[in-house]
């Protein structure tokens, strides 16, 4: 089964001032009579007609001690509830049944306005969390404060070559120095081959050594 919805809205003026009273156990009940109107356009006479209906309204603690300070006949009001049905004795014994809006929230219409439901004042949402926003941003320049140092270190590793063998953790920096140094003796090397051709062009046409060998037997002594 579905569940019921019992709720209430009205928007009146106060018929009466509220009555106060307070039952044995102390809490404080007003009563209110509220005038709602509504109005309409007769077709057959075209006048504006005009209903009004009255509420009794019950309020209970604090609502009621409000209601009674501040809420006078006439007062616009804002009243939102539940309806109920009560059941009570006249003067002669006989049953009565009464229906009426109990309210659970309030608010004057007129000039004074504000919610007696009980509900509090907003509250301010102050950033809590700035100090810890602010705790990075003041860390970040010893964070990058490597990042700084390393370049420096990047211009003088070309200029002093014994500072690349104390920073052994440049890896990728000593790399690319280490491969030339073992290419250089193959250049030299080649270099030095490179004048062969030119020393046997200068002993172009000189006789074999077997020659020599063949050439000394032959001299008489």
């Amino acid at each position: 089964m579905a569940r019921g919805i019992n709720k209430v809205i009205l928007i009146g003026n106060l018929g009466q001032d509220p009555e106060m009273r307070f039952t044995p156990s102390g809490t404080a009940v007003a009563n209110l009579n509220v005038a709602t109107s509504d109005t309409w356009m007769d077709r057959q006479s075209g006048q504006r007609q005009e209903r009004t209906e009255w509420h009794r309204v019950v309020m209970f603690n604090k609502t009621a001690e409000i209601a009674q300070q501040y809420l006078k006949k006439g007062s616009k009001v804002y009243i939102e509830g539940r309806l109920q049905t009560r059941k009570w004795q006249d003067q002669n014994g006989q049953d009565r049944y009464s229906t009426e809006i109990v309210a659970n929230d309030m608010q004057m219409l007129d000039g004074r306005t504000g919610d007696f439901q009980g509900g509090g004042a907003p509250q301010n949402s102050y950033p809590q969390n700035n100090a810890a926003q602010n705790g990075p941003a003041q860390n970040a320049p010893a964070q990058n404060a490597p990042a700084q140092n390393s370049p420096v270190q990047n211009h003088a590793a070309p200029s002093s070559p014994a500072q690349h063998n104390q920073g052994g953790g440049y890896s990728q920096q000593n790399s690319p120095q280490s491969t030339p140094r073992p290419a250089q003796p193959a250049p030299s090397h080649q270099g030095n081959q490179a004048p062969q051709p030119h020393q046997q062009n200068n002993s172009y046409g000189a006789p074999d050594p077997g020659n020599f060998d063949d050439f000394d037997d032959e001299i008489p002594f």
